[in-house]
């Protein structure tokens, strides 16, 4: 199966909910799927996010992480996974913060003078995402529990991406609807 970084994947509003969200059905073990696990895809995430993702201005044209940068990329994304998730449930604690800030410390004193590398681009978005005057704009989509900001004037968007995530909730709603109409 061929993988492409489609705008769909990019609906976080944010490259550091987006890099968050390159892990599929995170919380299902058995399910899950670690986009950045493949060198190749993790490589062709900044021509995605240059093309789909909402911060592409912010940043300018992105750079693939070098090969000795990709564990740390992935430190900083579980970081920010963490941090975020716990704050959306209402369960944000220092130490979380704690080591969020320690992975965007150490990633940014790796990078050296590349400024457009995934890896510095992604830590300086999570910096901009803690200081979010609006957290409460910061939401789980329930279906398939991606992190995204919710830039809708009266804060009521429910899916990260309502052409995907909103319409198979409202196919499965349908579904359901219709079995219990029709019986056993």
């Amino acid at each position: 199966m061929t993988f492409s970084w489609t705008p769909h994947r990019f609906s976080g509003g944010a490259l550091a909910l987006d890099v968050a969200n390159s892990v599929v059905l995170r919380g299902d073990p058995d399910r899950r799927i670690d986009r950045f696990a493949d060198p190749a895809i993790m490589d062709a995430f900044p021509a995605g996010a240059d093309r789909h993702g909402a911060e592409h201005a912010r940043f300018g044209p992105l750079e693939a992480v070098s090969e000795e940068g990709r564990a740390g990329l992935i430190a900083l994304r579980e970081a920010i996974d963490r941090h975020f998730r716990a704050e959306v449930r209402g369960h944000g604690t220092p130490a979380l913060l704690a080591d969020l800030l320690e992975a965007i410390a150490t990633t940014l004193r790796r990078s050296g003078n590349r400024p457009r590398a995934l890896d510095t681009a992604t830590a300086r978005s999570a910096l901009l995402l803690l200081a979010h005057p609006e957290p409460e704009r910061l939401k789980i989509c329930p279906n398939c529990h991606w992190l995204f900001l919710d830039r809708s004037r009266n804060r009521s968007r429910a899916w990260c991406d309502m052409a995907v995530c909103g319409n198979r909730a409202k196919a499965s709603r349908h579904y359901h609807r219709n079995r219990e109409e029709r019986g056993p």
